[in-house]
């Protein structure tokens, strides 16, 4: 009999959000003035590299390479807020934890994605890990944002 080895689906599709939410909290780092929210981007950044790496082999399984790209709609969201920047009169912070906090849900969602789909033993359990931190940034970033807007 035969046995198949169980596959991994979707990994890069996170890692790309992930990638691209990096990317989007160095750039808030550099436009907000408060050591508070750079201390606070700066762990939401260790969280997704660390995340990011420890499924870097699923993804090597999944595509046969490495995953560095970035996502699109990620992209557009951080342009988006670039844009607001310039002609909103909220706070820089505000909007960028409102955009940030979008990227979290999407980071979330991406995670859940994996997770319903079969996949290798050892790729869940690595995702089940990574969704529990995600999470607690997702909540972390929450806080914030209500702490901002209340």
């Amino acid at each position: 009999m035969l046995q198949t080895t169980p596959e991994v689906n979707h990994i890069s599709d996170i890692i790309k959000v992930m990638n691209s939410g990096i990317e989007f909290y160095q750039e808030a780092k550099g436009k907000v003035d408060s050591a508070e929210y750079t201390g606070f981007f700066n762990r939401m950044i260790d969280a997704k590299q660390e995340a990011a790496a420890d499924l870097q082999k699923f993804a090597v399984a999944e595509t046969g390479d490495l995953e560095n790209g970035s996502d699109t709609m990620t992209e557009v969201r951080k342009a988006y807020t670039n844009l607001v920047n310039k002609v909103s009169t909220t706070s820089t912070e505000t909007n960028y934890v409102d955009q940030l906090e979008e990227v979290e849900d999407k980071v979330l969602a991406e995670i859940s994605t994996a997770l319903s789909k079969d996949q290798a033993p050892d790729c869940e359990a690595t995702l089940r890990r990574v969704h529990t931190r995600m999470k607690e940034c997702h909540d972390e970033m929450r806080m914030l944002k209500k702490g901002i807007t209340h």
